[in-house]
């Protein structure tokens, strides 16, 4: 049966103009082939012409380093994809990885070319999955990191067996992928799992496009979301709200690392403030001024990498004095 046909039976109730607007909208953004990463780019706001020439250059170093491709398969049986990158210092003897998840429409190999050269260069590992429905990874239906999390705990288990048990293991999430791994801190995570860096993430898909329809769209949210959230339940197989990382970090233990800019208009930029102040783990944040969505490692890439060190450096020192960050 058709998408249109779908949403009519799920959403009968609604008028013709409201279940044709709620189709639209659902085939735009929750479908793999229709989610377009042009479009998500120019309503991020983001100009990443401006960096160019630094992206280009860093994927030079980072394409020129071994790596392989991995695959696994997911709770619900799809193909997932991920790209594997050793460190490139050889006294880290491979115990330190980083598992990169990326944003919405983007790929694993896309998100962490700025980033590889910190990661790397400073002895991790980084494992770059494919979210499903994005890249080489299967899937009709995207995530939006409600799905994605149990993908992320595949990943976790796969870093342990190729790594050993005595592996640390950051997860990094930037918008989708930090909404990913905030969603994950609420589950029991192994004890491998030290630290959780999420860049720019969003509560829930409800909240975050509820605020998209009405910025972007100038569509009322009310019926739209209601109905997608009918139809996304029976075809996805999870609802809009069903996980919310503002919910879940309140279950959180891992310590997490939020970060923000303070121009983003895609994902809100008070999130990150109820995220933070909802976080029941040990707990950092850096709000990067004057930085669109994504963009806080790219317009201060010297206080970003900063923040990252100095957050590592205290989950190393205090895990060893039983401690949390401070």
């Amino acid at each position: 049966m058709g998408l249109l046909k779908n949403t009519v039976a799920c959403v009968g109730l609604l008028t013709a103009a409201g279940a044709g607007e709620t189709a639209y909208f659902y085939r735009r953004t929750m479908m793999r082939n229709n989610a377009k990463v042009e479009r998500t780019m120019k309503m991020s706001g983001t100009d990443w012409s401006v960096y160019a020439p630094l992206l280009e250059e860093r994927k030079a170093f980072m394409m020129a380093q071994p790596h392989k491709e991995v695959h696994q398969r997911s709770f619900d049986g799809l193909k997932l994809h991920a790209t594997y990158f050793p460190p490139i210092n050889e006294q880290a003897g491979g115990k330190k990885v980083a598992i990169c998840f990326h944003g919405y429409t983007s790929k694993g190999m896309s998100d962490y070319i700025g980033l590889s050269d910190y990661y790397l260069k400073k002895g991790y590992a980084m494992l770059l999955p494919d979210a499903r429905a994005h890249g080489e990874s299967e899937g009709t239906y995207i995530g939006f990191g409600c799905l994605d999390r149990k993908d992320a705990l595949v990943w976790i288990k796969w870093v342990i067996e190729e790594c050993g048990e005595d592996v640390e293991i950051i997860l990094h999430g930037t918008s989708m992928g930090g909404a990913t791994v905030l969603m994950a801190s609420g589950l029991e995570l192994p004890p491998q799992v030290k630290g959780i860096v999420s860049d720019c993430g969003f509560t829930s898909p409800k909240e975050v496009f509820t605020h998209v329809l009405n910025t972007m769209y100038h569509l009322p949210a009310f019926p739209v979301i209601q109905a997608a959230d009918v139809i996304n339940r029976k075809l996805a197989g999870y609802g809009m709200d069903e996980c919310n990382a503002k919910r879940e970090v309140q279950k959180a233990k891992v310590p997490i690392l939020f970060i923000h800019g303070s121009k983003d208009t895609f994902v809100p930029f008070g999130m990150c403030h109820e995220l933070y102040d909802n976080c029941a783990a040990p707990k950092k944040k850096l709000i990067v001024e004057g930085a669109a969505h994504a963009e806080s490692y790219y317009k201060d890439p010297e206080k970003y990498e900063e923040a990252l060190t100095t957050f590592f450096e205290e989950l190393k020192e205090n895990e060893a004095e039983g401690k949390g960050i401070g």
